[in-house]
């Protein structure tokens, strides 16, 4: 794949959703980090369920605290692996409240300290909740989950084996970052999830059909 296919999959992506964000429900930079880390291996739609319930009683590091473990878990048990992910809900509060005042940190090494918090929910919350693009020494925040490695992967667009390698290959391969690189991952998350899906890719009805390399192409 070469550049000028590069620009043209991304500014047909932009111009069919210019305003990309992320489908977790979330109001702070603290209520992403929750929503990030519970969804792992979750749905979206699921998480949200347990959030909206969760948020308007519980959306501070103390407020967490205070609900306790078990408390936790009721609102978050519809969730999978909930028991893990309320043990690391409650470490990653305390720690936000004993070394960064209550504060989410601006920062990936930081964000990656806490548990639960790997990688790429760093990126998103660097990325959707603070705005960054990149950092201070010029790496790019791009979280790419399973999603966005099959798209990257499938239609040529960059080639990674392992998550880490297709972050680097995008990064790499995509051209006027200024112009797309923000917004990428909304794209093709979102791209992903509804129509370059995993077993029954909805190629008839894609947007950038003619210039994806897939060569197992289907109908819709």
């Amino acid at each position: 794949m070469n550049k000028q296919k590069r620009i043209e999959i991304l500014t047909r992506l932009r111009d069919d959703n210019p305003h990309p964000t992320t489908e977790l429900n979330y109001s702070s930079p603290f209520e992403l980090l929750i929503a990030v880390i519970l969804s792992a291996q979750a749905t979206d739609v699921g998480v949200n369920k347990a959030t909206d319930k969760l948020f308007p009683v519980a959306n501070t590091p103390e407020a967490i605290l205070e609900l306790g473990l078990d408390g936790l878990k009721d609102y978050i048990k519809t969730i999978g692996l909930f028991n893990a992910k309320a043990e690391n809900v409650m470490k990653t509060c305390q720690i936000l409240v004993e070394q960064h005042n209550s504060e989410v940190p601006e920062n990936r090494e930081a964000l990656e300290a806490l548990p639960g918090v790997g990688r790429k929910t760093a990126n998103v919350v660097l990325n959707t909740a603070f705005g960054w693009l990149k950092d201070n020494e010029g790496r790019y925040f791009i979280a790419v989950d399973t999603h966005i490695q099959r798209l990257a992967n499938r239609t040529g667009y960059a080639k990674g084996k392992t998550v880490e390698q297709t972050e680097q290959a995008i990064i790499k391969n995509t051209p006027n970052k200024a112009e797309f690189m923000f917004n990428l991952h909304h794209w093709f998350i979102l791209h992903g999830r509804y129509v370059c899906t995993a077993r029954n890719p909805k190629c008839g009805s894609c947007i950038i059909e003619d210039l994806c390399e897939f060569k197992d192409k289907t109908c819709d």
